[in-house]
């Protein structure tokens, strides 16, 4: 395949799966600082890093969290030991003269309201696939979910500020005797084409 570690490969991909059940096990806030770390690496669109990520922790916050989600997440979400709510910043574009400076990156966007929710929501969206592979690179199990209310997430969560919602990841250690066996997955020929 190639010269990558065959452990990480199992660990990120061919071993890793969507967890719904959970051990009661802390997951410690620098491990979580180092996740972000970690995703603010991946490649975005002009280096724009518009993925913002509120980490559901106390049973507060989760309490605050559980009207919104659907009734088949509610469980799970209120047993994990941490829920991500992915988000993408609307005012990204602020950012570029720090993050994209040898151009007036601002400028791109400047305006264009329709160029920044396209761009946030596509790099954002990036920044959250980063987040379970880097999540799953760091022992931790992930079980990523839509199916929750994106508006009531926002008023609850966002309320004044330029975020919005776009999934969420519960993330912590995975019981692994509730694993049901994996789902078939499509075939190369199924999904791809070389031209």
């Amino acid at each position: 395949m190639s010269n990558i570690d065959e452990g990480a490969i199992r660990q990120a991909f061919l071993d890793a799966r969507t967890h719904n059940g959970w051990l009661p096990k802390d997951v410690p806030d620098d491990v979580l600082h180092s996740l972000v770390e970690l995703v603010n690496l991946g490649p975005t669109s002009a280096n724009c890093e518009p993925a913002r990520f509120l980490f559901v922790k106390s049973k507060e916050a989760k309490e605050k969290l559980k009207p919104f989600l659907s009734e088949g997440n509610k469980a799970k979400t209120m047993l994990a030991p941490v829920c991500a709510i992915i988000a993408y910043d609307l005012e990204f574009h602020e950012q570029l003269p720090k993050l994209f400076p040898h151009a007036d990156a601002r400028s791109w966007f400047t305006g264009n309201s329709e160029k920044i929710r396209e761009t946030a929501f596509r790099s954002g969206s990036l920044q959250g696939a980063y987040l379970i592979v880097a999540a799953r690179l760091l022992g931790l199990d992930c079980g990523p979910m839509s199916g929750f209310d994106n508006a009531g997430v926002d008023e609850a969560f966002f309320a004044g500020t330029s975020w919005k919602s776009n999934f969420l990841c519960n993330l912590g250690y995975g019981d692994p005797s509730v694993l049901k066996a994996r789902l078939p997955r499509l075939a190369f020929d199924d999904v791809a084409k070389i031209v």
